[in-house]
């Protein structure tokens, strides 16, 4: 009779899906608010890359469940359905609202199930629709955090339901429903905690229910065995048997629950529970207040908030306190309920315990009853004990739509109530929209959570509205003066707004509210994690002042002592030691926390840099590798390794170089960074129409990119394109009218292939005013002189040369070619300069070669616009004279040397930058 009462048809089916759909559709344009960040945004159990493992080894939200910051909330088959939406949708919201929706329409029709077994079929319909609507459930549904409830709910109840068909006929016990039972508890307990809770309802339902105990008759047998008049009837047997294999299994799957959490409790501080850490009777009297503050969202959910934590609910901390009433209240009626229920027989009395069995075994791992819990208030534990409300209500309607004179009234107000409650539902879901229209419908509710104002300014500084992010994070101090995190948003919003000393006041003030040490006290135990940020958000502040490193250095030190542990400060302190110039130290740091956690991609990265300052690039590309496996998206791990791999003048390593630039430029579209250095990596496979498009993508990206333009100028000048560097040239020397190069190159193509010698003179000329003693600019302005046919001055310009370069040998030959023209000229008229066809290729031909042997050396590693390249590649491109017929290779070598050294040391100074830039 019970499973034909408790089939589902198609038409309810339909009804309670349409409902469903009608309420939750508009969360499907919600995106990832408030704990949705953290479990999905910044989750890397997420991503196909991380090992399967790792689910089963972190917390909820991705952290290892070893560590002491964990929440110990260990859901690795929630986090397993979040996986699954990565792998179809990666971060698109759509299909985790979808999914959450679909969840609960599925425990919409389960529940309905669960009800035909306690109320009639109208009533079980009245209540499913009910919870289907029920506005208590948005933050559940439509968050999607909140798929731990409804993924839980649903083993919850289908474990319930597989129960329910353990009796078997003349009372015998069908062991096969009890198996599926304990294997469908440990599943839902492995979606949340509160799935274990189902066992206790199972219990309650074998002894009151499928045995039909009364207490009274129970209180009775049991005196009558005591006095010795009786024995144990053998159904009692049966069930005690029953309800210790059901306990057994619940004792066994505790251990192993408190096996995973290690033994160790989570940390929350007294901002997350002020109750927990209140003294008594404070404490009991805020804790029983809550029950009455939770029963009445659920009897009257108009105001909804998102974040009941701080001070949204005053300590209750006088038995004087008028909200004592309030609590006196709900336990009597609460109590009479339950007297009713466990007292007389009937069905009602049945229906009505079964309720409160839902409403009150489900909610205890929220009650703060036997640990703290890292919450006031939270809407969304109240998803499972909403059921057993829904049940009590569908029941009292029946009980008044019973009576002819209440009938029409009762129809009444159960439309008004389904009706009033889809709307709020509606209504409050365009609240999880966004992160700013959640929390500001918070601040409506309720204006004493300093964590609400804060949480404003987080959306507002997303938005980089830093002003108005400011005026809300100064409201969270005026709200809670002691609030830790708030004084640093306001001085970490100060930094942004570039005003350093009224940051730096804020982090002090932060500083000065931390719990001060106690000699033999651990001192993590009564601090959250995320506070000791103040020392690295101060430290990092300070850095900027070089006056100020060893400061920051002993704000770093002050961290790691309160927590060995304290991966961050590690990282911050070796980025630090590398401004301060000393990698060895830098290297011990991260080598340190790398102890702490060996999969974090940022560590393997820094200690790559750390490498290159210690010249060791194979181990530095090594560090870069591990980086990648890690995380293989992880930008500057991918550009540095690539152009490490460039440096290096390996061709063999060429082809995963352009990989990873590939790789990068998708990631990073809009850095023009990454498309020149593919274009750097062209030319060095001589593939010049490659390059050219490469460079020119990096210049409409960035029209100033100097190092872009003057190697695109350099590309075109070799491969017999000099006209169309000419304007590329024009742009570059528009943005830096004092490029050395670029107007030597000018210079050199106006010269040669314009014959515009006053324009190539007014180039020269402009190099000697930014540098007299500018030894290619002054050579080519020699032979600008010598075109000109001006020997006297050529001599003299050529004398003044060799002057600032007495080792160039080919300086000296053409001053003796000078000087015997000038001779064998004498005194008789100057004609013109004789036209030797043979020296001019031999010049043309030296040049160009001049040019290659310049590009070829283009190794230097930078990750921002690196004008530095150019000064590695074209030595001296302009010497294309009659006169210059050769460069020594000896001379030429000594300056790329120089020059190398300069570049490298530029190099290093740009990365220890670019690290700290990343804080």
């Amino acid at each position: 009779l019970l499973e034909k009462m408790a089939d589902v048809s198609l038409k309810e089916a339909a009804l309670i899906v349409g409902v469903v759909a009608a309420c939750y559709w508009n969360s499907l344009f919600c995106g990832f608010v408030f704990d949705d960040v953290s479990a999905i945004l910044d989750n890397k159990d997420l991503h196909p890359s991380t090992p399967l493992k790792n689910l089963f080894q972190n917390d909820f939200w991705g952290t290892p469940m070893s560590e002491e910051r964990s929440h110990k909330s260990y859901r690795p088959l929630t986090v397993l359905t979040f996986r699954l939406n990565y792998l179809f949708s990666e971060l698109n919201a759509v299909s985790y609202h979808f999914l959450n929706l679909v969840f609960h329409v599925v425990v919409c029709i389960v529940f309905l199930k669960v009800c035909k077994l306690f109320l009639d079929n109208r009533s079980s319909v009245v209540a499913s629709l009910l919870f289907a609507v029920h506005p208590i459930h948005t933050e559940a549904v439509t968050g999607v955090v909140g798929r731990a409830e409804l993924l839980s709910s649903i083993f919850f109840l289908a474990a319930f339901l597989s129960y329910t068909k353990s009796k078997g006929p003349d009372n015998t016990i069908v062991w096969t429903p009890i198996a599926v039972t304990v294997f469908l508890v440990a599943v839902a307990t492995l979606c949340k905690e509160q799935g274990i809770t189902v066992v206790g309802i199972c219990c309650v339902y074998e002894v009151f229910i499928a045995q039909g105990y009364t207490l009274p008759a129970l209180l009775d047998t049991a005196v009558q065995i005591l006095r010795g008049k009786g024995s144990i009837p053998f159904s009692m047997l049966q069930t005690l048997l029953k309800l210790i294999v059901l306990m057994f299994s619940t004792l066994l799957l505790v251990v192993v629950r408190v096996q995973v959490i290690q033994s160790q409790l989570p940390v929350f501080t007294r901002f997350d529970n002020p109750a927990a850490v209140s003294p008594s009777p404070a404490r009991q009297l805020t804790f029983n207040y809550l029950l009455p503050v939770n029963a009445w969202l659920l009897l009257n959910p108009s105001e909804l908030c998102c974040d009941w934590t701080m001070g949204t609910i005053p300590l209750v901390e006088s038995l004087l306190d008028v909200r004592n009433v309030a609590t006196l209240t709900f336990f009597c009626f609460l109590g009479s309920l339950m007297v009713f229920s466990l007292r007389y027989p009937g069905d009602s009395s049945k229906t009505v315990l079964m309720a409160l069995c839902l409403i009150v075994l489900p909610f205890i791992p929220a009650s703060n009853l036997f640990f703290p819990v890292g919450f006031v208030v939270a809407e969304r534990v109240l998803y499972v004990p909403s059921m057993g409300f829904c049940i009590l209500v569908a029941h009292g309607w029946k009980k008044l739509s019973n009576k002819s004179v209440l009938r029409k009234i009762s129809w009444v107000c159960l439309a008004a109530v389904l009706f009033t409650h889809a709307l709020k539902t509606l209504h409050r879901n365009w609240d999880w929209e966004s992160e700013y229209t959640l929390f500001m419908s918070a601040l409506k509710v309720n204006k004493n959570n300093a964590k609400l104002w804060n949480n404003v300014g987080h959306a507002l500084e997303n938005e980089k509205n830093f002003e108005r992010a400011l005026q809300f994070f100064i409201q969270a101090t005026q709200v809670q003066p002691d609030d830790i995190g708030a004084h640093m948003n306001v001085g970490r919003t100060y930094k942004n707004l570039n005003k350093t000393k009224e940051a730096e006041e804020s982090y002090m003030i932060a500083k000065s509210l931390m719990p001060q040490i106690i000699p033999g006290k651990k001192y993590a135990a009564r601090v959250a994690p995320n506070h000791l940020n103040v020392y690295i958000n101060l430290a990092n502040l300070i850095r900027a002042n070089e006056s100020r490193l060893e400061e920051a250095d002993q704000l770093y030190r002050q961290a790691i002592s309160m927590r060995p542990d304290f991966t961050q400060a590690y990282i911050s302190r070796g980025e630090l030691l590398l401004k301060m110039n000393k990698p060895l130290k830098a290297k011990e740091a991260y080598l340190r926390a790398l102890e702490l956690d060996r999969t974090n991609a940022d560590l393997w990265y820094n200690l790559a840099i750390v490498y290159i300052e210690l010249k060791d690039p194979t181990e530095a590309l090594k560090n870069f590798n591990r980086a990648l496996e890690l995380n293989p998206t992880h930008k500057l791990a991918l550009f540095n390794s690539a152009l490490l791999m460039q440096e290096s003048g390996d061709a063999r390593l060429r082809p995963e170089a352009k990989q990873r630039l590939l790789h990068y430029v998708k990631e990073e579209p809009q850095d023009s960074n990454g498309y020149f250095n593919l274009g750097m990596l062209a030319m060095d496979d001589k593939k010049d129409m490659e390059a050219e498009a490469w460079m020119k993508k990096a210049i409409r990206l960035q029209p100033n990119f100097r190092s872009a333009l003057f190697n695109l100028a350099l590309l075109y000048s070799q491969t017999g394109k000099e006209l169309m560097a000419l304007p590329v040239l024009e742009d570059l020397l528009r943005y830096y009218p004092d490029h050395t190069k670029g107007l030597i190159l000018k210079g050199d193509i106006l010269m040669n292939q314009k014959k515009d010698i006053v324009g190539a003179k007014m180039c020269f000329e402009k190099i000697l005013e930014l540098d007299p003693n500018n030894v290619q600019g002054k050579h080519n302005l020699c032979v600008v002189y010598f075109e000109e046919r001006d020997l006297i001055k050529a001599e003299k310009c050529l004398v003044e040369t060799l002057a600032l370069a007495p080792h160039e040998e080919y300086i000296q030959r053409h001053l003796n070619i000078v000087r015997s023209k000038i001779a064998s000229l004498g005194a008789t008229e100057q004609s013109s300069l004789p036209s030797d066809g043979t020296a001019a290729t031999e010049a043309k031909k030296n040049s160009f070669q001049n040019l290659k042997e310049a590009k070829s050396e283009k190794t230097t590693t930078q990750s921002t616009a690196d004008n530095k390249k150019e000064h590695s590649k074209n030595k001296k491109p302009a010497d294309k004279s009659n006169v210059d017929k050769e460069t020594p290779k000896k001379s030429t070598k000594g300056i790329k040397d120089i020059e190398k050294k300069r570049v490298a040391a530029l190099k290093r100074l740009e990365e220890i930058e670019r690290i700290l830039n990343g804080e």
